[in-house]
């Protein structure tokens, strides 16, 4: 168990915490959320020893061993993959390593036998024998072959040390487990074997992530960080959602009889019962779920950008036509004779591992760039908005504040009024919109981006990870302006929650050519799945 007492810390003005006291304990998976710039990672830190709290102190089971992700994917550069991972549990790695020093001495002495015994039963206590065949496990779990096992950490890609670094986490079974972003630059077996792996973890874990579907899966509670506390609900994020939503509801009729806004909670509790994941976690959330009161349900501080893309037109019956694009960047052929049609009320989910070759089908079907061979066509009812991935491009113009920077997309009206409220759905208010363009953060020339692509009307949208930089309140705002849509659209995304919910069709772009299903994203990977086996 990890016990959290009166921590508090402040950088110069900025509160991030106050008086937190929490108590995280066995069996159970702590999804850790809160607006951008709230403190998750840096709460992490204090939780890990790595920042000391201004009051307060974390208190950890004696004996228990804390287990963190590491994010420096370039620390071990010179070190054996398998070697990494053992070190994830410091003092058996430690016992190892002077086992073996032992052992190779040229004139091995009464003492070194001594201790070498003393090192051999500590060893064994901690199940040192099945070290390397745990640690082989992990990594095969992750997708890291068993030929690059005793590689060089220098040797493998970014993605490959992201997975040596998480095996390295959970190497061991630590009692306390702390893991930042762990899905970031996995792809989607790795996560799957991940989700599989943490369900059936049995001791702690308190998780940051912006993959809700993630959270979704893994987390029996929510670890709400808002209003410079941390407040503990019961469920996953989509019960920590659904109900933060319901509570402001609740605050804003407060005429309603109580009787009435307990039996609306009632229902909204049975139904996250019954759709509980499947998991040896659900009988036990579930019965945790039947004892929330009213009062424990509180509304969130979030403030939710609003995303409406409404079309000029309607589409006619002619969308898309693509025939034989093929496509050589830097001397590798990243689109091979692609074709396919697109319909009328399509919502496409462009999938598959090659990036580029998804982007640079974007690219091609926004004008960006010529393909090689091949051709498409739009019908000539329609009318196309790109989100690119790359988008520094339109941020160069430094002397451009935010009004003037979306006014150039706004040929009908250009009056700051008109643009100010564009600005505000997506939650540039007062002197915010003067702010110059070029020194935006990540996240909010993302939502400039939209502001752009809503001002355009336009009843085709391609978006290229459109998800990317954004925050938890945001992505969820986009999930729900995408599903409300009335236009057909072309996107790629790594959210599983975010494709589920959208799609109604899935192209994978695979080294053999296409794949075109029309299926949600999770039947598709349950075929994909059973085909594999």
């Amino acid at each position: 168990m990890i016990t959290v007492n009166n921590v508090s810390l402040r950088y110069g003005d900025r509160k991030l915490f106050e008086d937190i006291h929490i108590k995280f304990t066995p069996g159970n998976c702590y999804g850790l959320i809160g607006a951008n710039g709230a403190g998750k990672s840096t709460f992490l830190k204090i939780l890990s020893g790595e920042i000391e709290p201004q009051t307060g102190d974390i208190q950890i089971t004696p004996g228990e061993r804390l287990a963190v992700l590491k994010q420096n994917h370039f620390e071990y550069e010179e070190h054996e993959v398998l070697n990494v991972v053992m070190m994830g549990h410091a003092r058996l790695y430690e016992i190892m390593q002077e086992k073996n020093a032992i052992y190779m001495k040229a004139d091995f002495s009464d003492e070194d036998g001594i201790r070498a015994a003393e090192l051999e039963g500590e060893f064994a206590e901690l199940n040192g024998w099945e070290a390397e065949s745990e640690a082989a496990i992990l990594l095969k779990g992750l997708g890291i072959s068993e030929d690059s096992h005793h590689k060089k950490m220098a040797d493998l890609s970014g993605a490959e040390k992201v997975k040596v670094l998480l095996a390295q986490a959970l190497f061991g079974k630590p009692d306390i487990l702390l893991l930042d972003e762990p899905t970031n630059h996995l792809d989607l077996n790795a996560i799957h074997w991940l989700e599989e792996f943490l369900i059936d973890f049995e001791n702690t874990v308190i998780v940051v992530s912006h993959d809700r579907h993630f959270l979704n899966k893994v987390c029996t509670h929510i670890a709400d960080l808002d209003f410079h506390k941390i407040q503990l609900y019961v469920g996953n994020y989509d019960f920590w959602y659904e109900s933060s939503q319901l509570a402001l509801k609740m605050a804003q009729e407060q005429n309603k009889k109580k009787e009435e806004k307990m039996k609306e909670l009632q229902n909204f509790i049975a139904r996250f019962s019954a759709n509980a994941s499947k998991s040896k976690q659900a009988t036990s959330r579930k019965k945790m779920l039947d004892k929330i009161s009213l009062d424990e349900i509180k509304p969130s501080s979030r403030k939710y950008p609003y995303i409406q893309f409404t079309p000029d037109r309607e589409i006619g019956n002619d969308l898309l036509f693509v025939e034989g694009l093929s496509k050589t960047i830097d001397g590798v052929k990243v689109l091979d004779q692609i074709s396919f049609t697109m319909n009328k009320d399509d919502k496409i989910a462009i999938v598959g591992e090659n990036e580029l070759a998804k982007t640079t089908l974007f690219k091609i079907l926004a004008g960006e760039m010529e393909p090689d061979s091949g051709s498409y066509r739009w019908g000539v009812t329609t009318s196309q908005s790109y989100f690119p991935k790359d988008h520094s491009t339109y941020f160069e113009n430094g002397d451009l504040n935010l009004v003037d920077w979306l006014r150039q997309y706004s040929p009908i009206d250009q009056s700051e009024s008109f643009l100010r409220g564009f600005l505000g759905r997506m939650l540039f208010s007062g002197e915010e919109v003067k702010k110059k363009a070029n020194v935006l953060s990540g996240g909010e020339k993302v939502r400039c981006m939209l502001s752009k692509m809503m001002l355009s009307g336009a009843n085709v949208l391609l978006l290229d990870e459109p998800t990317n930089h954004l925050d938890l309140e945001s992505i969820t705002a986009l999930n729900n302006g995408l599903i409300r849509f009335k236009g057909s659209m072309l996107f790629a995304s790594f959210d599983h929650q975010f494709v589920q919910t959208i799609a109604n069709r899935i192209i994978e772009i695979t080294p053999n050519g296409l794949i075109d299903k029309t299926m949600s994203y999770d039947e598709y990977l349950e075929q994909k799945y059973a085909e594999s086996r």
